[in-house]
């Protein structure tokens, strides 16, 4: 007997529903994070660059210096994504969900490890079971 896939289908920790709002509000973080500093392309749009679009969702993309990545959302979620608005997306480089992982784990691995200042050791408390 084949069980049917949906929202509510668990690996046993989490629901795809669950996955699914967890990657949104991550990619939000991210993505409006990315806009505020000005670091890469990155905006949304209901429209994709052919005019084409998918009736109650919407799309955000980002052009990494590995490449384009973009996810579609609810519309529902839009707020969320405090990122620049267009009439339509930049055009669509073709991308598949597994090109867009490997660009963003290449720019991982490329990416400049950042410099955090130096916490003398006393200003540290370390947290023990008998503390």
């Amino acid at each position: 007997m084949t069980q049917e896939i949906g929202p509510d289908t668990s690996d046993g920790y989490h629901t795809f529903a669950e996955l699914y709002h967890y990657r949104m509000l991550f990619n939000a973080l991210l993505f409006n994070e990315w806009a505020a500093a000005g670091k890469f392309d990155v905006h949304k749009a209901y429209r994709h660059s052919d005019g084409s679009m998918y009736g109650g969702w919407f799309i955000v993309v980002a052009q990494l210096p590995t490449g384009q990545i973009s996810n579609h959302y609810s519309e529902d979620d839009w707020d969320r994504f405090k990122v620049p608005e267009r009439g339509h997306t930049a055009e669509w480089d073709g991308h598949t969900a597994e090109e867009a992982a490997k660009r963003m784990a290449a720019w991982l691995d490329q990416m400049p490890s950042p410099a955090f200042p130096e916490v003398p050791f006393d200003l540290i408390h370390v947290r023990t079971k008998e503390s």
